[in-house]
């Protein structure tokens, strides 16, 4: 065989080397993406992640439905996301509740957060709140200590749903101040606010971004906020940490995931898409107002936050000999 056909030859190779590595670079999305949310709408996550959605659809042309299925403290949304197709047109919304906290709240759960799902990548965080009505008699933390601790047992609190980052962040601030106070759990933030304005509960923990329009027009009052120092969106709010309860931080978090065995291409496609929304101007600012923290990152990053949250609120519901459901 001449030089000129050992070239030619080589060349074909290379061609359809190229043509093959084309063909099989992964092609997602190609049709619309469902997003499963656990929550309800109008819920914090449900506005946050509906303006990523619109950045995703932007970026890759294809339709982010969102399709709420709150419910038993988010099992409804992740069994679904469990029984759905290996192929990255269904993803779930991954968060501090259904993750990091019920494995250890819950004796008996639809779902094994670490076997079930895999992890494609973080989007946001969000402080909570702890309000009280506008003629509330409590006006600092102080007062709501004290006013728990005369009447042990009496006064009435409210988060979105068993295992919710309120719900832990009000058991928290029961462990820290060493008050009684009785928990109602309701299925989203919207229904408990609209309790407590109307006095039949006495304090929420909620997400700043149901609560914040709702103190800026009047109707609540924050006492404190749940991150450790104060933030720029607000920062006439004092900490939790500040006001006599060193070391108290809490915010919710949250990402996309994935069925577990979905294909690893795919989910490196979901997570490098997402990272680029997050990234994107429109979307942070969007969030920011939204008193939400844009938290672009990697796949790795993401399993860390999941794996240290995991532990650190099992700890507490063991500490706090918080009751498992």
């Amino acid at each position: 065989m001449n030089k000129i056909s050992c070239a030619f030859i080589a060349a074909l190779g290379v061609i359809s080397s190229l043509q093959y590595s084309h063909a099989t670079e992964t092609a997602w999305p190609t049709k619309a993406v469902t997003i499963v949310l656990p929550s309800t709408p109008g819920a914090a996550s449900d506005v946050l992640t509906r303006a990523v959605a619109a950045e995703l659809a932007k970026i890759t042309g294809q339709s982010f439905i969102i399709e709420n299925r709150p419910g038993a403290a988010g099992a409804i949304a992740l069994s679904h996301l469990k029984r759905s197709a290996l192929d990255g047109y269904t993803l779930s919304y991954g968060n501090i509740n259904n993750l990091a906290i019920n494995p250890a709240l819950f004796k008996k759960l639809a779902y094994d957060a670490n076997r079930d799902f895999v992890p494609a990548g973080p989007m946001y965080t969000v402080p909570n709140l702890l309000v009280v009505r506008k003629d509330s008699p409590y006006k600092t933390i102080a007062d709501l200590i004290a006013a728990a601790k005369k009447s042990p047992g009496q006064l009435t609190w409210a988060a979105s749903n068993l295992g919710s980052s309120g719900h832990m962040g009000g058991e928290l601030f029961k462990d820290l101040s060493g008050v009684d106070t009785q928990f109602i759990p309701y299925n989203g933030d919207p229904q408990s606010l609209t309790d407590l304005v109307g006095g039949r509960l006495d304090y929420t923990f909620t997400n700043a971004t149901v609560a914040y329009p709702m103190i800026k027009s009047g109707k609540l009052r924050a006492l404190a906020i749940t991150t450790s120092e104060r933030v720029q969106m607000d920062p006439s709010i004092p900490t939790l940490a500040e006001s006599g309860l060193k070391d108290y931080e809490n915010s919710a978090w949250g990402g996309l995931i994935a069925p577990a065995g979905t294909p690893k291409d795919i989910i490196m496609k979901i997570s490098e898409t997402l990272n680029t929304a997050m990234r994107s101007p429109t979307v942070q600012a969007t969030l920011t107002q939204s008193f939400a923290t844009p938290t672009p990152g990697t796949q790795q990053e993401y399993s860390a936050l999941i794996a240290q949250e995991q532990r650190k609120w099992a700890q507490l519901i063991e500490s706090a000999k918080i009751e498992k459901q």
